[in-house]
């Protein structure tokens, strides 16, 4: 089998939930090997080595991949808008041009079933697959598509299926920027840009299985009228995403799968520690 691209974007700070993304990854996997590339702008080289000998270990590849500032000297930034938001649009610019496919996961990630049915999807000549996250009532959709002058669902920028070559020709930088700097007023920049200029070309996936919000459990379930329980999930789900500013990491959560979240680090700990 071939080999699975995963890309990352993150700093210093989420090294602790890279681990126990890579771990629930690995583990929920048999069999397979990954090619993780790591964009950033300056993790430091104790942890880059860490991950790499982790890597190496389970016999997967890693590219560190740091960003060249030039790169981005004519895309708009600020407090609000960060280079750090241009990194995963604009990944087919940055990945070696050897790497034709893709897949995009936040790290407030858990990868509890396997990705190779997301890997081999036929993403019917889109640039890039995504999943909405459009609850019940629509009513998030319907903000989203008045804000942002839109008709298509609002994609979560949190698990992209990235056709790198397709996306070389349709995700043109300039225009990027140039939507950045005309529109001050974005409230998640990078996905509301990815919306806005590419909401139309974008392949929807099954958020349940491929992008779940673990805020939204009774949602998903009364949605499926009751199918989606706890044992669907685990049973199906291939992505659980920590969405939010509430962390499961973090003593104040109250949502599910918290507990699922804690037993992944701890195993995480035990297994990085070695």
């Amino acid at each position: 089998m071939d080999s699975i691209n995963i890309l990352l974007t993150l700093d210093d700070k989420y090294i602790p939930q890279l681990k126990v993304f890579l771990t629930s990854l690995r583990i929920n996997n048999p069999g397979e090997c990954f090619s993780l590339f790591l964009i950033h702008s300056g993790i430091k080289e104790e942890y880059l080595s860490e991950v790499k000998v982790w890597c190496s270990k389970h016999g997967w590849r890693f590219f560190s991949l740091l960003i060249d500032n030039e790169l981005f000297a004519e895309a708009p930034s600020s407090k609000q808008y960060p280079k750090e938001m241009y990194y995963r649009l604009l990944a087919p610019y940055i990945l070696p041009e050897d790497v034709m496919r893709i897949i995009y996961i936040d790290p407030d990630t858990l990868v509890i079933n396997p990705l190779r049915p997301l890997w081999e999807m036929d993403m019917k000549g889109k640039p890039i697959a995504a999943a909405s996250h459009t609850g019940i009532t629509e009513i998030a959709n319907g903000v989203n598509r008045i804000r942002l002058g839109t008709e298509s669902d609002y994609y979560n920028s949190g698990v992209l299926l990235i056709d790198t070559e397709r996306a070389r020709i349709e995700i043109i930088p300039e225009d990027i920027f140039a939507y950045v700097k005309e529109h001050q007023n974005l409230i998640l920049p990078d996905q509301d840009v990815l919306n806005a200029l590419y909401g139309k070309r974008i392949l929807p996936l099954a958020d349940a299985i491929w992008n779940y919000d673990a805020r939204n459990y009774s949602s998903y379930l009364l949605r499926s009228g009751g199918v989606q329980n706890e044992a669907w999930v685990m049973h199906n789900t291939a992505i659980l995403h920590f969405c939010g500013k509430a962390k499961p990491w973090k003593k104040s959560y109250i949502y599910r799968f918290g507990l699922l979240y804690l037993h992944y680090e701890e195993i995480a700990s035990r297994e990085w520690e070695n």
